[in-house]
């Protein structure tokens, strides 16, 4: 296990405006921390100059107490998964696992039990033999992992290592991953765009936008207390419900432009009950149309004063007592009320 730290890093290609700009980040040992972000925004790019396979313009990073920044790849002590598997198609997959050791000049007898040790752990045995024509995209990217493993590295580095796979195939591989961090205990860095992955594998999420980090937290801290909109609208599924402040009638400081509910923080109650009060807000609106997902539904509302409809998550029930084109009224506690200034960053409007 090591920690990392990126302490003001900066990547500028020629005259370039910068990709990654003054970049400081602390990785803490043992941690799966988690780089997620929009396509563009500096995450793989920084996971590279991690490991050493693109140059740092300016800055440091270090590696368990060590200035890494000019250090060779193959010196630094980490091994890299990425999106393609890069599988050697006429090798083995024990063959594939342990080629890395091979090279390194480690005795047949040394890397055989490196090999089963990695195989046992992703439960790759009954596979050792076969060649990767002959296995499933999941378990190719299972043996593109052992690979990283037999090697021990101080930090692993994943690069996007399940957008090839199916929504299936992802799911069960989130798991596998987060079992094998709980096993070795080793640290992670791991960069993706899909933000179900962030919030469910990482202890930590970095969330970059524009070459910047614009937050760091744990998933829960992240989603319930967004630094300021983008990060708000960047993680949730469905994502969160934009509005202009005007909605709720001047019950704001006169800074708020935009507020931000999340679709589970809705709920429809009856039209003439009265939510207004210290504790809940209400909107009125008429329902579009509804989507029926077996345990729950999406509800879309018409609100006055919104150019885009209220995405509301219920029950299939409550869904199920809904028709469309109907007057709906939406109660939502305070306490869940994001509201942001024209910069788009948080105001607290908090009630005591």
């Amino acid at each position: 296990m090591a920690n990392v730290e990126f302490r003001g890093v900066v990547k500028q290609y020629g005259d370039h405006s910068a990709v990654v700009k003054n970049l400081n980040l602390d990785v803490r040992s043992g941690e799966f921390m988690v780089l997620v972000g929009p396509s563009g925004c500096g995450k793989s790019t920084t996971l590279r100059m991690l490991a050493g396979l693109e140059d740092v313009t300016d800055g440091q990073i270090w590696i368990d107490g060590q200035n890494m920044t000019d250090v060779p790849p193959a010196q630094r002590g980490l091994a890299m998964v990425f999106q393609s598997y890069a599988l050697y198609p006429h090798m083995t997959v024990a063959q594939n696992m342990g080629f890395a050791l091979k090279m390194a000049g480690r005795s047949q007898a040394d890397v055989a039990a490196s090999v089963q040790r990695a195989a046992q752990s992703l439960q790759l045995e009954a596979l050792l033999e076969r060649k990767p024509r002959e296995l499933s995209g999941g378990q190719r990217q299972r043996v593109a992992i052992g690979r990283a493993i037999v090697r021990e590295p101080r930090v692993f580095l994943f690069d996007e290592p399940l957008s090839n796979l199916d929504a299936s195939l992802r799911n069960e591989m989130r798991v596998e991953l987060s079992r094998l961090h709980e096993r070795l205990g080793v640290t992670i860095v791991y960069v993706t765009h899909d933000q179900v992955e962030a919030m469910t594998l990482g202890d930590r999420i970095a969330v970059f936008n524009n070459g910047g980090i614009e937050q760091v937290g744990t998933p829960l801290e992240v989603y319930q207390s967004p630094i300021n909109r983008f990060v708000a609208g960047f993680l949730g599924s469905p994502k969160i419900n934009f509005l202009p402040a005007s909605v709720l009638l001047g019950a704001l400081p006169a800074q708020v432009e935009t507020i931000g509910i999340r679709s589970e923080h809705l709920r429809s109650i009856p039209l003439d009950a009265a939510a207004d009060t210290q504790t809940f807000k209400s909107l009125q609106g008429t329902l579009d149309m509804m989507e029926h997902l077996g345990d729950s539904c999406l509800a879309y509302v018409s609100v006055p004063g919104s150019e885009l409809p209220v995405t509301v998550k219920l029950s299939a029930p409550q869904g199920q007592a809904l028709h469309r084109h109907q007057a709906i009224q939406l109660a939502f506690a305070w306490e869940n009320l994001l509201a942001f200034d024209q910069q788009g960053n948080r105001v607290d409007v908090s009630r005591g």
